[in-house]
């Protein structure tokens, strides 16, 4: 009796570890070159989706918060790209870590953003794209693997920026939309 007692406690035991090492990897950072995992878009100015709706085309996704000096002065070149030419070869969107929702709100309405915006629940977004620091763009190529993580404020719409996205997503032809 005495060794059926310690053989079940050995087993939750091991059951606990693989649950807790799940969990862990459920939350983790998604290393460059894999696939993001699915999650569901909680919709600031629109509906909310799926992650993998936005897979088929390459995708910038920028994590930025209201509250974030840097974040709010990249935002508006991220706007800008999107209105580009060039801005038609990719989806942009933006994934605030705000913790209230009105305060993001706010700052969306404040800057006219017309790309998506979606509000990041439980840290989902912000552990999955390695958000330690703000703010964070994701390159994400069209088969929804990350291709490139670039932390800091920077002007999106720059030649240098628009030759840093080109090598980003250079290893696959970009969609191109009929005019």
């Amino acid at each position: 009796m005495k060794t059926l007692r310690q053989l079940a406690l050995a087993l939750c035991a091991a059951i606990s570890l693989c649950a807790a090492a799940g969990a862990a990897a459920v939350g983790a950072e998604v290393p460059v070159g894999q696939p993001l995992r699915s999650a569901v878009l909680h919709g600031l100015n629109g509906p909310d989706r799926l992650l993998a709706a936005l897979q088929g085309r390459p995708l910038i996704i920028n994590v930025w918060a209201s509250w974030c000096a840097p974040c709010r002065a990249e935002m508006a070149s991220l706007e800008r790209l999107a209105w580009r030419k060039e801005g038609r070869d990719f989806a942009i969107i933006g994934i605030s870590t705000d913790d209230y929702r009105e305060q993001a709100l706010n700052w969306l309405k404040a800057s006219n953003a017309t790309i998506s915006h979606y509000l990041d629940q439980q840290l989902q977004m912000e552990h999955m794209l390695g958000a330690s620091r703000l703010p964070l763009t994701v390159l994400v190529d069209a088969q929804g693997r990350v291709r490139l993580r670039v932390y800091g404020s920077r002007e999106w719409d720059t030649p240098e920026s628009l030759a840093l996205v080109r090598r980003a997503f250079a290893e696959q032809p970009l969609h191109k939309q009929k005019e």
